[in-house]
């Protein structure tokens, strides 16, 4: 899980390359604040918040894939690219999108205090966006808000994150939000993780779900009654009543972290980090496919387990990134229907030199009564890309930590798992089509100390074989950096149209920025020539989840991942964390936004 709530640092940088994020950030915060003075927004989006606060509940963490074996590259191989130079705002437009006080003060204040709000993202074809962070969503078209912030909790599982009293009931954990929306099915698809909680206390009790909501229209709504609902469970047990394939792992009970999702021709598919919920350990991905075209009927049947801890290299399979494509006529549908991934392995949390490219043939079998889908993985030599650093922000007013005498927070950038894969066959192209990502990693900039920067990959896979002997293979067509001269940028998504062109969303931060949404460009050949800073940062990020007081090590949890798509007309879309100054101490323990982005290509 990848967020925090009122308290805790929730960090451990050991693992391989999934501490942070997938070093399980269950912290369910109960502090909120009075809303005395505010911003301007948050005036127009609710009056006062609960003026009564609890403390904050201890956190689990939970390190990822661990092989202890030795680094794959040596650390003095550090990435040393040059820098891409800094411009104005860039084409197109963009708009505040959700916000803290969004999210403190919807379903009635009944939320936590939560960080970071991680990022959901997708658009249908007339042109209304869903924009989903932790733990509320929202449509908006034209740039404008179509419907009040919903809260997560009431819309997927019909209770509250908490009502407080005397005696506070908790609700379910609910966290990670994911949205897609199918360009054929004309349907969106919309999911998180949950986590079942001891009502008076709080305490994580499981079963653990990744919940899906699937729209019964193109049209947007945050109504229930709008949507189909599923569940799957997660706490593999074993089999249950409504999923008899479920398998009985080891160290269970357990949760599917940081549900990833994508889709082919045939199948929706949801990829999850497995760890056990009451004990340490980490036991690898999971890879779960099923019928796309029935879940938009009301229909979950046969819920396939594609991989279960898939071996990779010397390690398990972790963060296994299922593409999404921007129009039916990306899908591959070779191979009785192909759906594409990517993953990287770092398993030491170092250095690496290696990506794995993976494929389900035979998608088309999920749409029958026995599905026979097989999943394969090749493991691809790539540029280096590494563990990054925490990032440091500009220095300026943080009010919150200042009253409580501690210094200004740096900046998680988690570590150096897959982001956000797309797969795309333009016209006139290579038929095997290209498959586009990308991840932080560490990188040494022209001056000063290492920083965060991006790696990016276009990988183009192909299978080999037919029936039961189909194997995946590939090469990396193109590959590269974006760093920015003592500064850094992180958390990466690219979003790609059918013509190949493409924009990547990130974070720009560091001694001469505050935390701001920034873009380039991307293609075939390569990223664009300058940073786009279309959501300029207004001051420090200010937040709870950094702070010692409330159990932070002085780094906040920034949002473990961006997210951007293209729509029909061929515009990529996007929305990243960044900081507008409109949220603050007091009344709020947290200040962070989000921004989202129009960019013609």
């Amino acid at each position: 899980m990848t967020r925090h709530a009122s308290g805790g640092s929730g960090h451990a940088k050991a693992r391989p390359a999934l501490a942070t994020a997938a070093a399980l950030c269950l912290l369910a915060a109960l502090i909120g604040a009075g809303l005395a003075a505010g911003s301007s927004r948050a005036a127009t989006r609710g009056s006062n918040l609960d003026p009564t606060e609890l403390a904050p509940q201890a956190e689990v963490n939970r390190d990822i894939p661990n092989s202890q074996s030795q680094a794959h590259v040596p650390s003095a191989h550090v990435p040393r690219p040059t820098s891409t130079p800094v411009n104005g705002p860039g084409p197109g437009f963009s708009f505040l999108g959700l916000n803290f006080a969004d999210q403190r003060t919807a379903d009635a204040r009944r939320q936590f205090s939560l960080e970071p709000p991680d990022q959901g993202l997708c658009v249908n074809d007339t042109g209304y966006v869903m924009e989903a962070v932790n733990d509320v969503f929202t449509f908006y078209q034209g740039g404008m808000p179509v419907y009040p912030p919903m809260a997560l909790n009431p819309f997927f599982i019909g209770d509250h994150a908490i009502i407080r009293g005397a005696a506070p009931i908790f609700g379910t954990f609910v966290s990670d939000p994911k949205c897609y929306f199918d360009p054929e099915l004309k349907r969106f698809f919309f999911t998180v993780l949950s986590i079942d909680r001891n009502s008076s206390t709080g305490a994580f009790l499981g079963p653990t779900h990744v919940e899906i909501a699937v729209s019964k229209t193109a049209m947007p709504s945050t109504n229930r009654t709008d949507w189909y609902f599923y569940r799957i469970n997660t706490t593999n047990t074993g089999p249950d009543a409504a999923n008899p394939n479920l398998p009985s792992n080891a160290n269970c009970p357990c949760l599917g972290d940081q549900p990833l999702i994508g889709a082919d021709k045939y199948g929706f598919f949801v990829s999850t980090n497995e760890f056990p919920l009451f004990a340490d350990g980490f036991n690898g991905g999971i890879v779960y496919a099923m019928d796309k075209a029935a879940l938009t009927l009301g229909s979950l049947h046969n819920l396939t387990i594609l991989a279960n801890h898939p071996p990779l290299a010397e390690g398990p399979g972790y963060s296994i990134q299922p593409a999404t494509s921007p129009t039916p006529a990306d899908w591959q549908t070779a191979n009785g229907g192909t759906e594409y991934f990517l993953s990287a392995l770092d398993f030491d949390a170092t250095l690496d030199n290696r990506i794995a490219a993976w494929a389900a043939t035979n998608t088309q079998s999920l749409t029958t009564s026995s599905p026979n889908v097989r999943l394969t993985n090749v493991v691809l030599p790539s540029e280096v890309y590494g563990q990054p650093p925490d990032a440091e922000q500009k220095s300026g007013p943080y009010p919150l930590g200042q009253s409580l005498k501690e210094h200004e927070n740096l900046l998680a950038a988690n570590d150096d798992r897959m982001q956000q894969t797309v797969y795309v066959r333009p016209p006139g192209g290579d038929p095997a089509g290209k498959l586009f990502s990308g991840l932080n990693t560490v990188v040494k900039t022209e001056n000063g100390p290492t920083h965060v920067g991006i790696a990016w990959f276009i990988v183009t896979p192909s299978v080999t074989g037919s029936g039961s002997t189909t194997q995946v293979s590939g090469a990396v067509a193109n590959q590269g950096y974006v760093a920015v001269n003592q500064e850094n940028v992180m958390y990466p998504a690219i979003g790609v149209n059918h013509a190949g062109r493409g924009a990547m969303a990130f974070t720009l931060v560091g001694p001469g920025y505050y935390p701001s949404a920034a873009d380039t460009t991307i293609d075939l050949s390569g990223t664009g020539p300058t940073v786009n800073v279309p959501g300029p940062g207004q001051r420090p990020a200010d937040g709870f989840s950094g702070y010692r007081f409330y159990g932070g090590s002085g780094v906040e949890r920034w949002g473990d991942y961006s997210a951007a798509v293209a729509d029909a007309s061929g515009t990529i879309w996007m929305a990243t964390e960044y900081i507008q100054g409109d949220v603050m101490f007091p009344p709020f323990l947290a200040n962070w936004d989000t921004r989202v982005i129009s960019f013609p290509r």
